[in-house]
Parts: C-alpha cells; sequence; structure tokens
C-alpha cells in the first residue's frame, strides 16, 4: 500500500503484518491500562507501543487511542518532539516513590524488598534520562 501524501505517517501495513501490528498493540494498550493501576507495571512505554503498532496497522485506532482524554496528549507530544512535560515528569517520580516505598514497607523478605528498591532506583533513572519540555501538554 502506497503511503497517502496527505498523511506524513508510516505506511499501514497489510495482510497477516497488520493483523500481528493489531494483536500487538491490542495487548501493549491493555498492559498500559493495567499499569495505570498496578504500581509495578509501566503505563506510557505500553501506551507508546501500542500508538507505534496502531499507527502501523490500524489509524482509526491509533487515532482513538490519541484522542484518550488522559493519555492522548502525552502520546501525541511523545510522537512529535520525544519530550515528556516537566510536570509530568515530576508526577511520575512522586508516583514511583510512593509506590515503590509503599511496596518495600509491605512485603517481608529481605530479598524482594532489594529487588523492588532496584526497580524503583532504575525506573528512576530511566525518567531522569528523558528528555523534558518546559511547556505543559497541548
Amino acid at each position: 500500500m502506497e503511503p497517502d501524501p496527505e498523511n506524513s505517517g508510516p505506511p499501514v501495513k497489510e495482510g497477516l503484518a497488520r493483523y500481528c501490528l493489531l494483536a500487538l498493540g491490542s495487548l501493549f494498550a491493555v498492559l498500559g491500562s493495567l499499569g495505570a493501576f498496578l504500581p509495578v507495571l509501566p503505563t506510557t512505554p505500553f501506551l507508546l507501543l501500542a500508538a507505534a503498532c496502531f499507527a502501523r496497522s490500524s489509524p482509526a485506532f491509533h487515532q482513538r487511542l490519541l484522542a484518550n482524554r488522559i493519555f492522548g496528549p502525552y502520546i501525541a507530544q511523545w510522537q512529535r518532539d520525544h519530550t515528556i512535560p516537566c510536570d509530568a515528569k515530576r508526577k511520575a517520580y512522586t508516583v514511583v516513590v510512593l509506590t515503590f516505598t509503599l511496596s518495600i514497607w509491605f512485603v517481608g523478605a529481605a530479598w524482594l524488598r532489594g529487588l523492588l528498591a532496584g526497580i524503583g532506583v532504575s525506573l528512576l533513572v530511566l525518567l531522569a534520562r528523558l528528555p523534558t519540555s518546559s511547556s505543559s501538554v497541548e
């Protein structure tokens, strides 16, 4: 399928590749949605992966994801200029610190506490390395 000259996005796949990307996009969207409620499961990476899969398999699903009032503006900003807003980064730091602190507090095994601390620190380092924009989400 030839790319639409009106649309500068990637060409939409056909056949088996399209169905695989649709399935992966759906899986990533579900995991991202679960990550909004489960402290250790990340939300943003899964939603970005879902958006990438949908952009190449279903423009309708891609637009639906971008139209989400909570996550859509962040995904659109990432796709546009590969940055996250400073206020979103601060919120992410807060959520990581609070959820991992509570998780570490409630588990009994020392090895599990160490594992959780390592994952939490890794997430904080990853967040710190992400490019930040001074503007808020549009």
